[in-house]
């Protein structure tokens, strides 16, 4: 690992600091190594930094406790991703609260071309475990990244289901990633990093612990394009993911159930409340999302773009827009870039009067001719 990576590791331990400042911080300092560099004058300019958060940078130095840290990823066959890496889930970007770090063992492609998160209840009826076999079964053809929580229920029906049927799976830990949770899905977990992988955003051997289950929900959410809850009581882990999918402008889906079942409730309301598509097979998410199978659907060729007049400033910005499908923060395509805002605010501007970049609200931009 260099320098600079170490050093953005490095700010993860820096006590007081969590995943938005290290983003804020690399962004303005145009390098996780400047911020090390920078005096308290020029630290406290930076938006959101206090004196607390300034002093803390200054008398920490946090190099040896990564340099362990990275050891035991070694060790553990884990990858550390941080927040600027390209094989960083992308969707996670898109959200306010994104995880700086993850930690992750597997080989499946966290930016799959489709992903659907799939959760529920843990007391998981008959019910509830059929129509998620069926309907993991339903999207093979869509060779897509299932995403659980590996929690008892209709996560671990999800994870097996996709395992048997062939489709990579991935499943959102609230504990280091050295900590099986429920140790009883230990077996599965293994399995799982053939077949998919592990995922969690804590450094190794942090125990799960009630805060840390909806903010491991958060990122089942952000990664997906889908989030479908098959069973749900009228309360539960499975309803906060569905909400946070929401306020991403994520598409959840919800499976009806017996009027009876208290285990139907939560998806019937979020139904009944319009905050989930009606979910009966996989033809309903197929319509929803515009998914069509893969032998039936056709790739539509991309416009050809000159882009000889672009420096490389200019080049490299429009390269990054051209990743996503949806508007990118400029505090975000400041740290994909390694841009410092002031700079990039500059080319930003160049790309707009060229006519290659739209800017919208909220400091956010896409390309010109992106929907």
């Amino acid at each position: 690992m260099d320098q600079n990576r170490l050093a953005q590791l490095a700010l993860h331990f820096i006590p007081g600091i969590g995943n938005f400042t290290v983003k804020q911080l690399i962004s303005y300092s145009g390098s996780a190594e400047n911020v090390f560099n920078l005096p308290k004058a020029k630290l406290l300019k930076i938006p959101g930094i206090g004196p607390a958060t300034a002093k803390s940078i200054l008398e920490h130095r946090p190099f040896a406790k990564a340099e362990e840290e990275l050891v035991k990823a070694e060790k553990e066959n884990t990858r550390l991703l941080l927040y600027s890496d390209k094989d960083f889930p992308q969707r996670l970007k898109h959200i306010n609260n994104a995880p700086s770090l993850l930690y992750y063992k597997g080989n499946a492609d966290l930016n799959a071309e489709k992903i659907v998160a799939i959760v529920g209840t843990r007391n998981a009826t008959q019910y509830g475990r059929d129509f998620t076999a069926e309907f993991i079964a339903g999207l093979k053809s869509h060779n897509t990244l299932i995403v659980s929580g590996l929690a008892y229920g209709i996560d671990i029906q999800a994870h097996k289901c996709s395992i048997k049927s062939g489709l990579p799976t991935v499943g959102v830990m609230a504990s280091g990633i050295d900590i099986i949770y429920p140790a009883l899905h230990r077996e599965t977990a293994q399995q799982m990093t053939g077949y998919g992988g592990i995922l969690s955003e804590h450094s190794f051997g942090s125990k799960p612990d009630a805060p840390k289950f909806p903010a491991r929900n958060r990122i089942i959410a952000g990664m997906a394009d889908a989030i479908v809850v098959v069973e749900a009581a009228k309360k539960g882990g499975a309803l906060i993911t569905a909400e946070i999918a929401n306020s991403y402008s994520k598409d959840v889906f919800a499976v009806p159930g017996d009027l009876k079942s208290s285990f139907s409730e939560g998806c019937n309301n979020l139904i009944k409340t319009n905050k989930a598509h009606l979910l009966t097979s996989v033809s309903d998410l197929e319509y929803i999302m515009n998914w069509a199978p893969l032998e039936e659907g056709k790739k539509k060729p991309e416009p050809q773009i000159d882009i000889s007049s672009l420096d490389d400033d200019e080049a490299l910005v429009f390269s990054e827009l051209k990743k996503h499908d949806t508007a990118v923060a400029i505090d975000n395509l400041s740290w994909q870039t390694q841009l410092p805002v002031s700079r990039l605010a500059s080319v930003l501007l160049n790309l707009e009067f060229k006519g290659f970049v739209n800017s919208l609200p909220g400091k956010s931009y896409k390309l010109a001719n992106s929907k």
